[in-house]
């Protein structure tokens, strides 16, 4: 890898110089120019220019599925044999016999680990920004089997209806029975399949910057790009975001496999840098994933489920519930939508939320509920924004391309 970087600097500077008409460009018009499609693309949103968004997303769409159905085409082999066996799926699931109780187990288990898998590629991927699945799905989940466990005294929790609704079983256990680890292994599974998905929407950056180095291209990616300055003025760099970046970049390059790992390890906004290291510096696939993966699905998500168990056990949500309420002035008032819904939770844990009279939406279930749907609708958003983006490239590339062979 060292190699390899001894070489960056050079190969960068044969990629600036563009022929054009047998003459050389001058490498700062080309960055310039770069600059200024950049600036172009970025203001193709909706809320600026919603019409040129809307047409040029539903076009983007269209030439995605044209260049799909043509690698299709190209490999009918291993279409045909994906659609036999999606025909044999079919007919096990909807033929009647003594399989079909392992047909619904394998079922449940399989949807149970797709929808988490989805969700954590939801979080890593996010095609220009990602969904926080872990504060809106993941965290809320862990945090409502950790309450449900210290207020039933158990983890059994009858299925159906767990996972979908957390009620406590009949026959309750003895207090003080609930550890850390039997919360720990409860949600283990759904805990591990996140972090499997967040560890593969961290191959896109590495496959781009591999392909780049490989192709000896460079990608109009600001990502790649803000890596590549980062290279150039290594030696220069004095802010702390550009000394953070670099470190990470120095601990992938230096340390490999370990390295790889100890990013992967911790909550890194700076991850991308890391893939895109290992991507532009060829680091093998099974190095760089296999690092991501035991990082992120197995120690970083045990150290993310304790801190939040901890942080939701019994004794520390009495415990914060007290401080609100000693707050000066507004205290009780604070204090009180903080108890009914504890109140309201542990009710519907013992089968007593349709009893008595029919109890008013919590303001606090009110405004979570409002920010998913103001997440999950700025992600569409955001996916609308760099699709329309993306075709406004594709549109840029095929003028400077007229331009070049004029």
């Amino acid at each position: 890898m060292a190699e390899n970087g001894k070489n960056c600097d050079q190969r960068r500077v044969a990629m600036n110089k563009e022929q054009y008409n047998g003459n050389f460009t001058d490498p700062s018009s080309v960055n310039e120019k770069k600059r200024r499609d950049r600036e172009e693309r970025q203001n193709i949103v909706l809320w600026r220019q919603p019409l040129v968004t809307l047409q040029y997303f539903s076009l983007e769409i269209l030439v995605i599925l044209k260049e799909w159905t043509s690698r299709l085409w190209h490999r009918q082999s291993i279409v045909v044999s994906f659609l036999l066996l999606l025909a044999v799926l079919i007919a096990t699931y909807y033929v009647e016999g003594a399989h079909q109780q392992y047909v619904q187990r394998i079922e449940k288990q399989f949807l149970l680990y797709a929808y988490w898998i989805g969700l954590g590629i939801l979080s890593s991927v996010g095609l220009g920004t990602g969904l926080h699945t872990f504060l809106l799905y993941l965290g809320p989940h862990i945090a409502s089997v950790t309450l449900a466990a210290y207020e039933c005294n158990s983890v059994n929790f009858p299925e159906p209806p767990y996972p979908d609704q957390i009620i406590c079983p009949d026959e309750e256990g003895t207090e003080g029975t609930i550890s850390l680890w039997s919360i720990i292994s409860k949600v283990r599974i759904e805990a591990c399949m996140w972090g499997i998905g967040t560890a593969i929407g961290e191959l896109p950056p590495y496959f781009m910057a591999r392909a780049a180095r490989l192709s000896g291209a460079e990608p109009d990616d600001e990502d790649y790009q803000e890596f590549e300055e980062m290279l150039e003025h290594a030696e220069t760099a004095q802010d702390f975001a550009s000394r953070a970046k670099l470190a990470v970049q120095n601990l992938v390059q230096k340390v490999g496999f370990f390295g790889i790992l100890a990013c992967a390890s911790i909550p890194n906004p700076l991850f991308d840098l890391a893939g895109i290291t290992c991507g532009h510096f060829l680091v093998p696939f099974w190095t760089f994933f296999g690092a991501t993966l035991i990082g992120k699905a197995i120690i970083k998500m045990h150290i993310q489920k304790i801190f939040v168990i901890i942080t939701f056990s019994k004794h520390i949500v009495e415990q914060m519930v007290a401080f609100i309420g000693a707050v000066p002035g507004i205290g009780p008032s604070l204090q009180k939508p903080f108890q009914e819904y504890l109140e309201a939770q542990r009710q519907k844990l013992h089968h007593k939320s349709e009893t008595g009279a029919p109890q008013g939406e919590n303001w606090l279930s009110w405004m979570f509920e409002k920010l998913v749907v103001v997440m999950v609708c700025y992600f569409i958003l955001s996916i609308i924004n760099s699709m329309a983006q993306s075709y406004a490239k594709r549109i840029q590339q095929r003028l400077n391309s007229e331009e070049k062979t004029k």
